[in-house]
């Protein structure tokens, strides 16, 4: 009840947004982020210092990742991808090398053991990076299609597998042995972001734009294994934890929430008074901390567990602390216990947001409870809250 998981905001974060942040496979302090006006910073954790900036684009930077030899990829709709060494040059140096495309790029995402990335526009189109032509290896679409492709993720285990999202809804998969799409679902809302399981090869999570975040197994786009509900807003950026039983969500209603993979409601929700719309949220690779990067271009360090505390502890601490959550868990069925355990502080306007949702829902599924009382039997099919979003399945 008394946590307070906001540890501090870092350096004196960006002038614009933070639209998108990338944090390195090699390394658990440093993380980079990009914002509205094509600026890109590298932080330390350690310091919750800059240690590195560049103008990177002309606008809206919109993906960032890191190469398995610790250096930074990014691109926007300036039509380039740019590859920077932030570790060995300054910050006013030239990018180490560019690829320029013909359309305005979207996302961006590197193989996990490869030197291949694969970037999204129209369509996808994987590079090599040892090889020098900007000409890429491949290019990858499901045909016919002409929308834009918003989002993009590599599979870290299966990892010739890609997961895409475009604005005409869809969620496609493909497959970089065969170069080819392997299946495609249509859904009601567009997805924002794709975050694979890191522990679970099959099993993805979809931000949408209707508030809910759904995770799917990729051999049945069917129905989704679950839909986390809670948020009153689009939500933005979605990730995994590095243990893949918990998610964390970035969202238009100005708040992050903390997520159990297998329970359909949030276990917690981080906010502050001069937070603006968080585009961005992403687990530390020790799963210790969160980051979060909003509209108001600030960079927010976060506890993963609220009421936990840093520091030493001698064995009779840790003992205390270990004997206080199993009584908690012991007694979690009580109702004082329950209401104790469930409360948290939410913002005025996501409260009320969320009154006014929940009584648009009700009147929804009354209508449809009312449209099946008077129909002929089996003429209004009831489908499940799990198979509702999926409008269609191609193989």
């Amino acid at each position: 009840m008394f946590a307070a998981p906001f540890i501090a905001q870092l350096g004196k974060g960006h002038v614009d947004g933070v639209y998108t942040m990338a944090k390195d496979p090699e390394s658990l302090e440093r993380f980079a982020s990009g914002s509205g006006d094509g600026v890109i910073k590298v932080w330390d954790l350690t310091s919750r210092e800059e240690t590195w900036s560049t103008q990177a684009h002309e606008n809206t930077v919109k993906g960032l990742c890191w190469t398995k030899d610790r250096k930074l990829l990014t691109c926007a709709a300036d039509k380039s991808i740019k590859l920077f060494d932030p570790y060995n040059t300054s910050s006013s140096a030239p990018p180490v090398s560019t690829y320029l495309g013909a359309t305005a790029y979207t996302s961006i995402s590197h193989h996990r053991s490869q030197p291949t990335f694969a970037a999204s526009s129209s369509v996808i189109a994987i590079y090599d990076l040892t090889r020098t032509a900007s000409t890429p290896l491949q290019t990858l679409h499901w045909p016919n299609q002409t929308d834009t492709i918003t989002t993009i993720s590599f599979n870290p285990t299966e990892s010739s597998i890609l997961a895409s999202a475009a604005t005409d809804r869809s969620l496609t998969l493909y497959d970089l042995r065969t170069s080819s799409p392997l299946s495609r679902a249509t859904l009601t809302f567009a997805t924002n972001k794709i975050s694979w399981n890191p522990m679970e090869a099959f099993n993805f999570a979809a931000a949408s734009e209707d508030h809910n975040i759904h995770l799917f197994d990729m051999r049945n786009l069917k129905r989704s294994l679950n839909v986390l509900k809670d948020h009153v807003a689009a939500v933005m950026d979605v990730e995994f934890s590095p243990t893949g039983q918990e998610l964390v969500s970035a969202s238009y209603d100005r708040s992050i929430r903390l997520w159990d993979r297998d329970r359909g409601h949030s276990k917690d929700i981080y906010h502050t008074k001069r937070m603006q719309r968080v585009w961005s949220a992403c687990f530390t690779p020790d799963n210790t901390y969160l980051l979060s990067g909003s509209d108001d271009g600030n960079i927010r360090l976060w506890r993963a567990r609220a009421s936990a505390r840093g520091g030493i502890k001698s064995a009779r601490q840790r003992q205390k602390l270990e004997y206080d959550a199993k009584l908690v868990d012991r007694y979690a069925h009580m109702p004082e216990i329950r209401r104790i355990r469930r409360h948290r502080h939410v913002p005025k306007q996501v409260k009320k947001a969320g009154e006014i949702k929940n009584e648009e829902l009700a009147a929804i599924k009354r209508k449809r409870e009312n449209e099946r009382k008077h129909s002929r039997k089996g003429d209004v099919a009831r489908r499940s809250e799990r198979e509702k979003m999926v409008l269609a399945v191609e193989e």
